[in-house]
C-alpha cells in the first residue's frame, strides 16, 4: 500500500518580519535607556517634597548649634573707653543701662531684652496717669475761674503731689520707682503746662489758654458764646418775635373777617325767612326782628364778650340796601328793629345754592339729550 504524503499543516507560525529601521541600527537600540529609568510625575514631586525637609532640618539645625553652643559676648564696661575696648569680645553697652564687669544692669524705668533696654510698660503707664491728672487738675482750676471765678488760675505743684499721696495714687510703686515715674512726671508736666515761682518760692502750674477751653463746661460755653454774640442773637429773637406776632395778627384778622362774613349771611337767611314766613296767610309772626335778640341768638358765649365783632356786622347791615332799620316801641322800651324790604328775593347764599342745583340739574338734562340722541340714531341705522 502506497504511503499517502502528509502536507504541512497551515497553522504553522510566520516568522515575524523585522523593522527594517532596527534591523539596520542595532547599536542605537542598545544606546536607548529604557522607559523605567526616569521617575514618573508623582515620584518627582515626591523626591523633592523630601529634598526641601531635609533642607529646612539641616538649616534649623545649624542655626540652633551655633547660638546655643556658642558662649554670649559679655558686655564692655560703661567706664571703659569705646575706642580702647575691644568691640570683638564685648557687647556695647546700650543706652538707658549701666554695665559692670559684662553684666547689664537697665536704669529704673527700663527691663532687659537681649542685648537692650526698653521702656517698662507699667511705669509709662503710671507716668501718662500722673500727667494726666495734672493736666486735669490745673485745667479744670482754670476752666472754672474762667467761667464763675470759683478757682484760682495757678495752682500750687506740692498741693497736687499731696492729693496724690492721699489717694494712694502711687502705692503699687516702690521708693525708687516713685521716684522715677515722679521725674518722668516732672519733666513731662513742664513741657506741657506753665510753670512759675510766686513770691513765697512755691512753684505753680498754669494751663495753656487753647488746652484751657476743651475743659470748660458745656453750659459755660454756651454762655460765653451767647455774650460774645449778644447783638446777633437779640437781633435774630427781636425778627422771630415780629414775625410770629405779625403773622398772628394775619390769621386772627382773617378769621375775624370770615365770621363777620358768616354771620351777615346768617342775619340775611333769617331776615329773608322770617319776611316770607310773615307774608303767609296762616302766619301770626311779625316781618320785623329785634337786633339784639338776633345778636345773642347768633354769636356765641365767648364772642359776646368782643363787641367789635357785632359791630362790624352791623355795618354791613347798614350798607345793605336789602335791610331796614327802624326803632319799634316794644313792651314799652325802645328797640332797634331789622326787616327784609325785599318780596321774593334771595340771600346770597340761597343764590349761590340755587346756582349749583341750577347747574347740576343742566348738565343731567344735556346727558339725557345725549343718551336719548344716540338711541334714536341707532334705531335709525337698524331700520334702515
Amino acid at each position: 500500500m502506497d504511503s499517502i504524503p502528509r502536507k504541512r499543516p497551515k497553522s504553522e507560525s510566520k516568522p515575524p518580519k523585522r523593522n527594517p529601521k532596527s534591523s539596520h541600527s542595532p547599536i542605537r537600540s542598545l544606546l536607548e535607556p529604557p522607559q523605567s529609568f526616569f521617575p514618573s510625575k508623582e515620584e518627582f514631586i515626591k523626591l523633592l517634597t523630601v529634598l526641601l525637609i531635609a533642607c529646612a532640618v539641616a538649616f534649623t539645625c545649624s542655626f540652633l548649634a551655633k547660638h546655643l553652643d556658642s558662649d554670649p559676648k559679655s558686655f564692655c564696661d560703661s567706664d571703659s573707653d569705646s575706642v580702647d575696648s575691644d568691640l570683638d569680645s564685648c557687647e556695647p553697652c546700650p543706652v538707658n543701662g549701666e554695665c559692670h564687669q559684662g553684666k547689664l544692669q537697665c536704669n529704673h524705668g527700663y527691663r532687659k531684652q537681649w542685648t537692650l533696654c526698653i521702656e517698662d510698660g507699667a511705669i509709662y503707664e503710671s507716668t501718662k496717669k500722673l500727667v494726666r491728672h495734672f493736666e486735669r487738675k490745673v485745667c479744670e482750676a482754670y476752666a472754672l475761674n474762667e467761667c464763675y471765678g470759683t478757682d484760682t488760675i495757678w495752682v500750687p505743684e506740692n498741693g497736687v503731689w499731696n492729693e496724690l499721696r492721699r489717694n494712694g495714687f502711687m502705692d503699687n510703686l516702690d521708693e525708687s520707682a516713685y521716684n522715677f515715674v515722679k521725674a518722668k512726671a516732672v519733666e513731662a508736666v513742664a513741657a506741657l503746662l506753665e510753670k512759675r515761682i510766686n513770691a513765697n518760692g512755691i512753684d505753680e502750674l498754669k494751663c495753656p489758654e487753647l488746652l484751657m477751653e476743651s475743659y470748660k463746661p458745656l453750659t459755660c460755653r454756651v454762655q460765653q458764646w451767647l455774650l460774645q454774640h449778644i447783638v446777633i442773637v437779640s437781633s435774630s429773637c427781636a425778627m422771630l418775635v415780629t414775625c410770629a406776632i405779625l403773622l398772628r395778627k394775619i390769621q386772627r384778622k382773617r378769621r375775624f373777617s370770615s365770621r363777620v362774613e358768616e354771620l351777615y349771611d346768617q342775619v340775611c337767611d333769617f331776615l329773608e325767612e322770617n319776611a316770607v314766613t310773615s307774608n303767609s296767610a296762616d302766619s301770626n309772626c311779625e316781618p320785623w326782628v329785634i337786633a339784639s335778640r338776633l345778636r345773642d341768638h347768633l354769636l356765641l358765649p365767648r364772642e359776646r364778650r368782643d363787641p367789635l365783632l357785632w359791630t362790624k356786622v352791623e355795618e354791613l347791615i347798614q350798607e345793605d340796601s336789602r335791610i331796614d332799620r327802624y326803632p319799634k316801641i316794644i313792651k314799652g322800651e325802645q328797640k332797634v328793629v331789622w326787616e327784609w324790604q325785599v318780596e321774593g328775593s334771595l340771600s346770597l347764599s340761597k343764590l349761590k345754592k340755587r346756582r349749583e342745583t341750577q347747574k347740576k340739574v343742566r348738565q343731567i338734562s344735556d346727558s339725557n339729550t345725549i343718551l336719548q340722541d344716540n338711541y334714536n340714531r341707532r334705531i335709525a341705522e337698524a331700520s334702515s
